[in-house]
């Protein structure tokens, strides 16, 4: 694996969260997800009840993490592409994700697993990015 791989992978282990992204029906989507990194590869958690997993398992997918609101001066993002299975994490994987959410948009969470495959591996960086400030109305 490239050293520029192993930084990837080493930056999306400081984040939690992420965002997936594929196509449903031909329509592009993206959902928020939990993630963990295991021996280069991403396990994704996500609820069953949006039913993202069966557009999502056998595709081809982008998963994005980045650092975009930690208020560090510099900023970070990394992307995988590739192929989603759908999976039964060990006993030992669950444990990496911690607490499962209570509710997505008001029913009971249910995880459902994935893992990706990386593909490609892309990162970019912002040095010295200027602090975002909020516009308010007047």
């Amino acid at each position: 694996m490239p050293t520029d791989d192993f930084r990837a992978i080493e930056l999306l282990s400081r984040t939690p969260y992420g965002r997936v992204s594929a196509s449903r029906r031909a329509l592009p989507f993206t959902t928020v997800t939990r993630h963990i990194v295991v021996d280069g590869r991403l396990i994704l958690r996500l609820h069953r009840g949006y039913d993202y997993h069966r557009a999502l398992d056998g595709s081809v997918v982008a998963y994005e993490a980045d650092n975009v609101n930690s208020g560090e001066p510099d900023t970070w993002s990394v992307q995988f592409t590739g192929t989603a299975r759908v999976i039964r994490p060990t006993p030992a994987e669950r444990e990496l994700f911690g607490r499962t959410p209570r509710l997505a948009d008001g029913v009971p969470f249910e995880p459902v697993f994935l893992r990706i495959e990386p593909e490609f591996v892309t990162m970019h960086y912002l040095t010295d990015v200027p602090v975002f400030r909020y516009a308010h109305p007047l």
